[in-house]
């Protein structure tokens, strides 16, 4: 499953579209806590998010994984790409760091490459 959470609701929209069409299980959220309060989550499962929303950031939602020993794979997925984002995403064992806006293609090879489990060790896959 991804699992895709973003506030801007026709984000959300159009990657569902996307991840469905390209054959994804795929589930969207308009924020952290709608997520946290009704996704059953395993570690076989790859979340797909933003780091700036509105009350619960993606750092904050990263945080609570720990918490609540949540293991599944992390994209962050952000148009608020700079060097300290991306080296505390590294720090918190994110798999990939997308920029948006985020070419199709890209999004659904980094999720393959994600879920295949090719995210052994601390290497952050990145994309510009």
């Amino acid at each position: 499953m991804v699992f895709i959470v973003d506030d801007d609701k026709g984000f959300v929209r159009a990657i569902l579209i996307l991840l469905r069409f390209a054959g994804f299980d795929a589930r969207g959220f308009t924020s952290a806590e709608d997520f946290l309060n009704d996704a059953q989550v395993t570690g076989s499962d790859c979340i797909v998010f933003d780091l700036s929303m509105p009350g619960m950031d993606g750092f904050d939602l990263m945080k609570k994984f720990d918490i609540l020993c949540i293991n599944a794979k992390v994209i962050i997925l952000t148009a608020y790409d700079d060097v300290a984002n991306r080296q505390r995403a590294r720090e918190m064992k994110a798999a990939s760091f997308l920029t948006k806006p985020v070419d199709d293609q890209a999004l659904i090879d980094t999720i393959k490459w994600v879920l295949q489990g090719e995210d052994k060790g601390n290497t952050m896959r990145q994309s510009a």
